[in-house]
């Protein structure tokens, strides 16, 4: 009876609150207040010209953060239901993927000044007079730079789901639904939790461009880092650059350590091995949480009923209809007709929207420049992610094999991902004039400072995510050297250096519209690309050319595509999945 007794009290004492549950309460609290000082204003009136001129007062510097903040987290919210609803059905269906995947590869190329030639119209429109259509028109901005490699990690993630785990949700008779939130989500999230991070990163990248919007006659300053460092770059103010550097740094890590480090640490539950790696990542926001017996109590209402929602068998999700073999194979190649039909249809007529609009304006002459420029570009982009795989492959790998070096890289990694080129522009120009230097040569390695990173997240995904018990059974069987590169660890992670170079390329062309026209003050300096076509275009609100030079981009990055990546996909896919 007194044992009893005891384990009731001492029970009742974990269940109490306790000091960790002040801390917990006070770091969720200070994010309430983080997003409601961050979102006052969202819903002012625009201003006029004045919004043109920001002043560079340091002590604004928290505030602007907070705001670029808030709208990057509402692009990653975009990203990840884009990420869950796309993907998907790519990965799911046959011919979804058949236009799916080329549009994505188009999507991740198009320069984000592409997309707010178009969309800053659309958003100012939908919200005349008010702060909020610029604020969307942001967000979008921000959302084209992170989505698309988050799509892409998901689809090859439930492309490469192991064999032998999908005979076993067979075996249990799991629906679609059941199958996706017990084995596919699960299975993708180490290398959706690491793409999400390499996505945030991006949209540092591009946050001048998102923030700092000029389009034609139409120019827009919202508070944030990005348009401090548009400010401070044309008035060439140092001392300013290097404060919104300071800001990011600060502001990166703090979100690494609330938010994406405990996330990795949760996202190594859903590791495919049979033993248990000796190392356990840690992180103290977790542990403090973990340990706020109160609010676990509660929090533990909500996640029950996520849980049981995801057990629900659902089964019309993903139902078919099961008819005779003769009569399904025939049904299927009907609609194979009139599918395939149907997009040849569907692309004759873009085609023939774009050479309509661009042919009232435009030569034949002029298609044939923005080809060859197209290839130049092109031509960059090979050559720079060759470069980037020789140098980043082996580092990565090394980083990803050791749990406590990948824990401390981690916060340096985004940072550097992050980084936005636009900070280099100015030692690049005034090194490239006073050296009388050749711009397309030297320009071409500002694209690779925000596309490396998208193989160097990847590849420590795949080499974190590799399997402890194969590790040592090739440890088990001295191999070593380049045997265990060849034969061990690079088909290993060569899925997710598939995903992460099919990204970086596409970031690569996106890049290009912000490394091939660089300016500082007064001082420009141009590289002959697509890139600068479009940059030029956009400045001067030329929309025949901005839709030429992303048509043309469009055609050379389906092909590329379709010749290179696809099959080296494909290859994973079928020859180096984990069974």
């Amino acid at each position: 009876m007194l044992s009893r007794f005891v384990a009731f009290t001492s029970l009742g004492r974990k269940a109490l609150p306790n000091q960790w549950d002040i801390i917990a309460l006070a770091i969720v609290f200070a994010i309430f207040v983080a997003i409601a000082q961050g979102t006052h204003g969202v819903t002012a009136p625009l201003p006029g010209a004045e919004a043109a001129s920001m002043q560079l007062d340091y002590w604004k510097l928290p505030y602007y953060g907070l705001r670029t903040t808030l709208r990057m987290f509402a692009a990653i919210a975009a990203s990840l239901l884009f990420t869950f609803t796309y993907a998907t059905l790519a990965a799911k269906s046959r011919r979804a993927e058949q236009i799916l995947i080329p549009l994505l590869d188009v999507l991740q190329s198009v320069p984000i000044l592409g997309f707010l030639s178009f969309t800053v119209t659309f958003f100012l429109g939908l919200f005349p007079g008010s702060t909020l259509g610029a604020e969307c028109a942001a967000i979008f901005a921000i959302f084209t730079s992170q989505a698309w490699n988050m799509a892409f990690s998901f689809y090859q993630s439930l492309r490469t789901v192991p064999k032998d785990l999908e005979e076993v949700a067979t075996g249990f008779g799991l629906s679609p639904w059941q199958r996706f939130w017990q084995l596919e989500a699960p299975f993708a999230m180490p290398g959706l939790v690491y793409n999400t991070m390499m996505s945030m990163s991006g949209g540092w990248f591009f946050v001048v461009a998102s923030e700092a919007i000029s389009v034609g006659d139409t120019t827009i300053k919202l508070p944030g880092i990005g348009s401090w460092l548009a400010v401070a770059i044309d008035s060439k103010d140092v001392k300013a650059v290097i404060g919104a550097i300071v800001a990011m740094l600060v502001i990166i890590f703090l979100y690494d350590q609330i938010l994406f480090r405990p996330l990795v640490v949760f996202s190594q539950k859903f590791r495919v091995e049979l033993s248990k790696s000796q190392f356990q990542e840690r992180s103290w926001v977790r542990d403090i949480f973990v340990r706020a017996s109160g609010l676990r109590r509660i929090a533990s209402i909500p996640a029950q009923i996520i849980k049981s929602i995801g057990l629900l068998r659902l089964d019309w999700i993903g139902k078919s209809a099961s008819p005779t073999r003769r009569n399904g194979q025939s049904a299927a190649m009907v609609v194979d007709i009139v599918w395939y039909a149907g997009l040849a249809v569907l692309a004759f007529w873009a085609a023939s929207r774009v050479v309509g609009f661009v042919s009232t304006t435009l030569s034949w002459r002029e298609l044939g420049a923005t080809a060859l420029l197209t290839a130049i570009t092109m031509l960059r982009v090979i050559v720079l992610i060759v470069i980037a795989t020789v140098f980043w492959v082996p580092i990565s790998i090394w980083i990803g094999l050791r749990p406590a070096l990948a824990e401390k890289a981690q916060p340096l990694a985004q940072f550097l991902a992050a980084f936005p080129a636009n900070v280099v522009f100015p030692v690049a120009v005034i090194v490239i004039l006073k050296w009388s230097l050749n711009p397309d040569i030297w320009l071409s390695f500002l694209i690779v400072f925000g596309t490396q990173w998208y193989i160097v997240f990847n590849v420590i995904a795949g080499a974190a995510a590799f399997p402890n018990d194969l590790k040592e059974a090739s440890a088990s069987f001295g191999v070593r050297g380049w045997g265990w590169w060849k034969n061990v660890i690079l088909p290993g992670v060569f899925p997710y250096y598939v995903t992460g170079a099919l990204t970086a390329s596409g970031g690569s062309w996106n890049a290009a519209i912000v490394a091939e026209y660089v300016k500082w003050g007064d001082d420009t300096v141009e590289a002959h690309g697509i890139g600068s076509y479009i940059a030029k275009a956009t400045a001067a609100g030329d929309y025949p050319r901005i839709v030429l030079g992303v048509a043309v981009m469009s055609i050379f990055v389906i092909a590329f595509n379709r010749l290179l990546w696809r099959p080296l996909f494909g290859f994973a896919e079928r020859r180096l999945r984990l069974t």
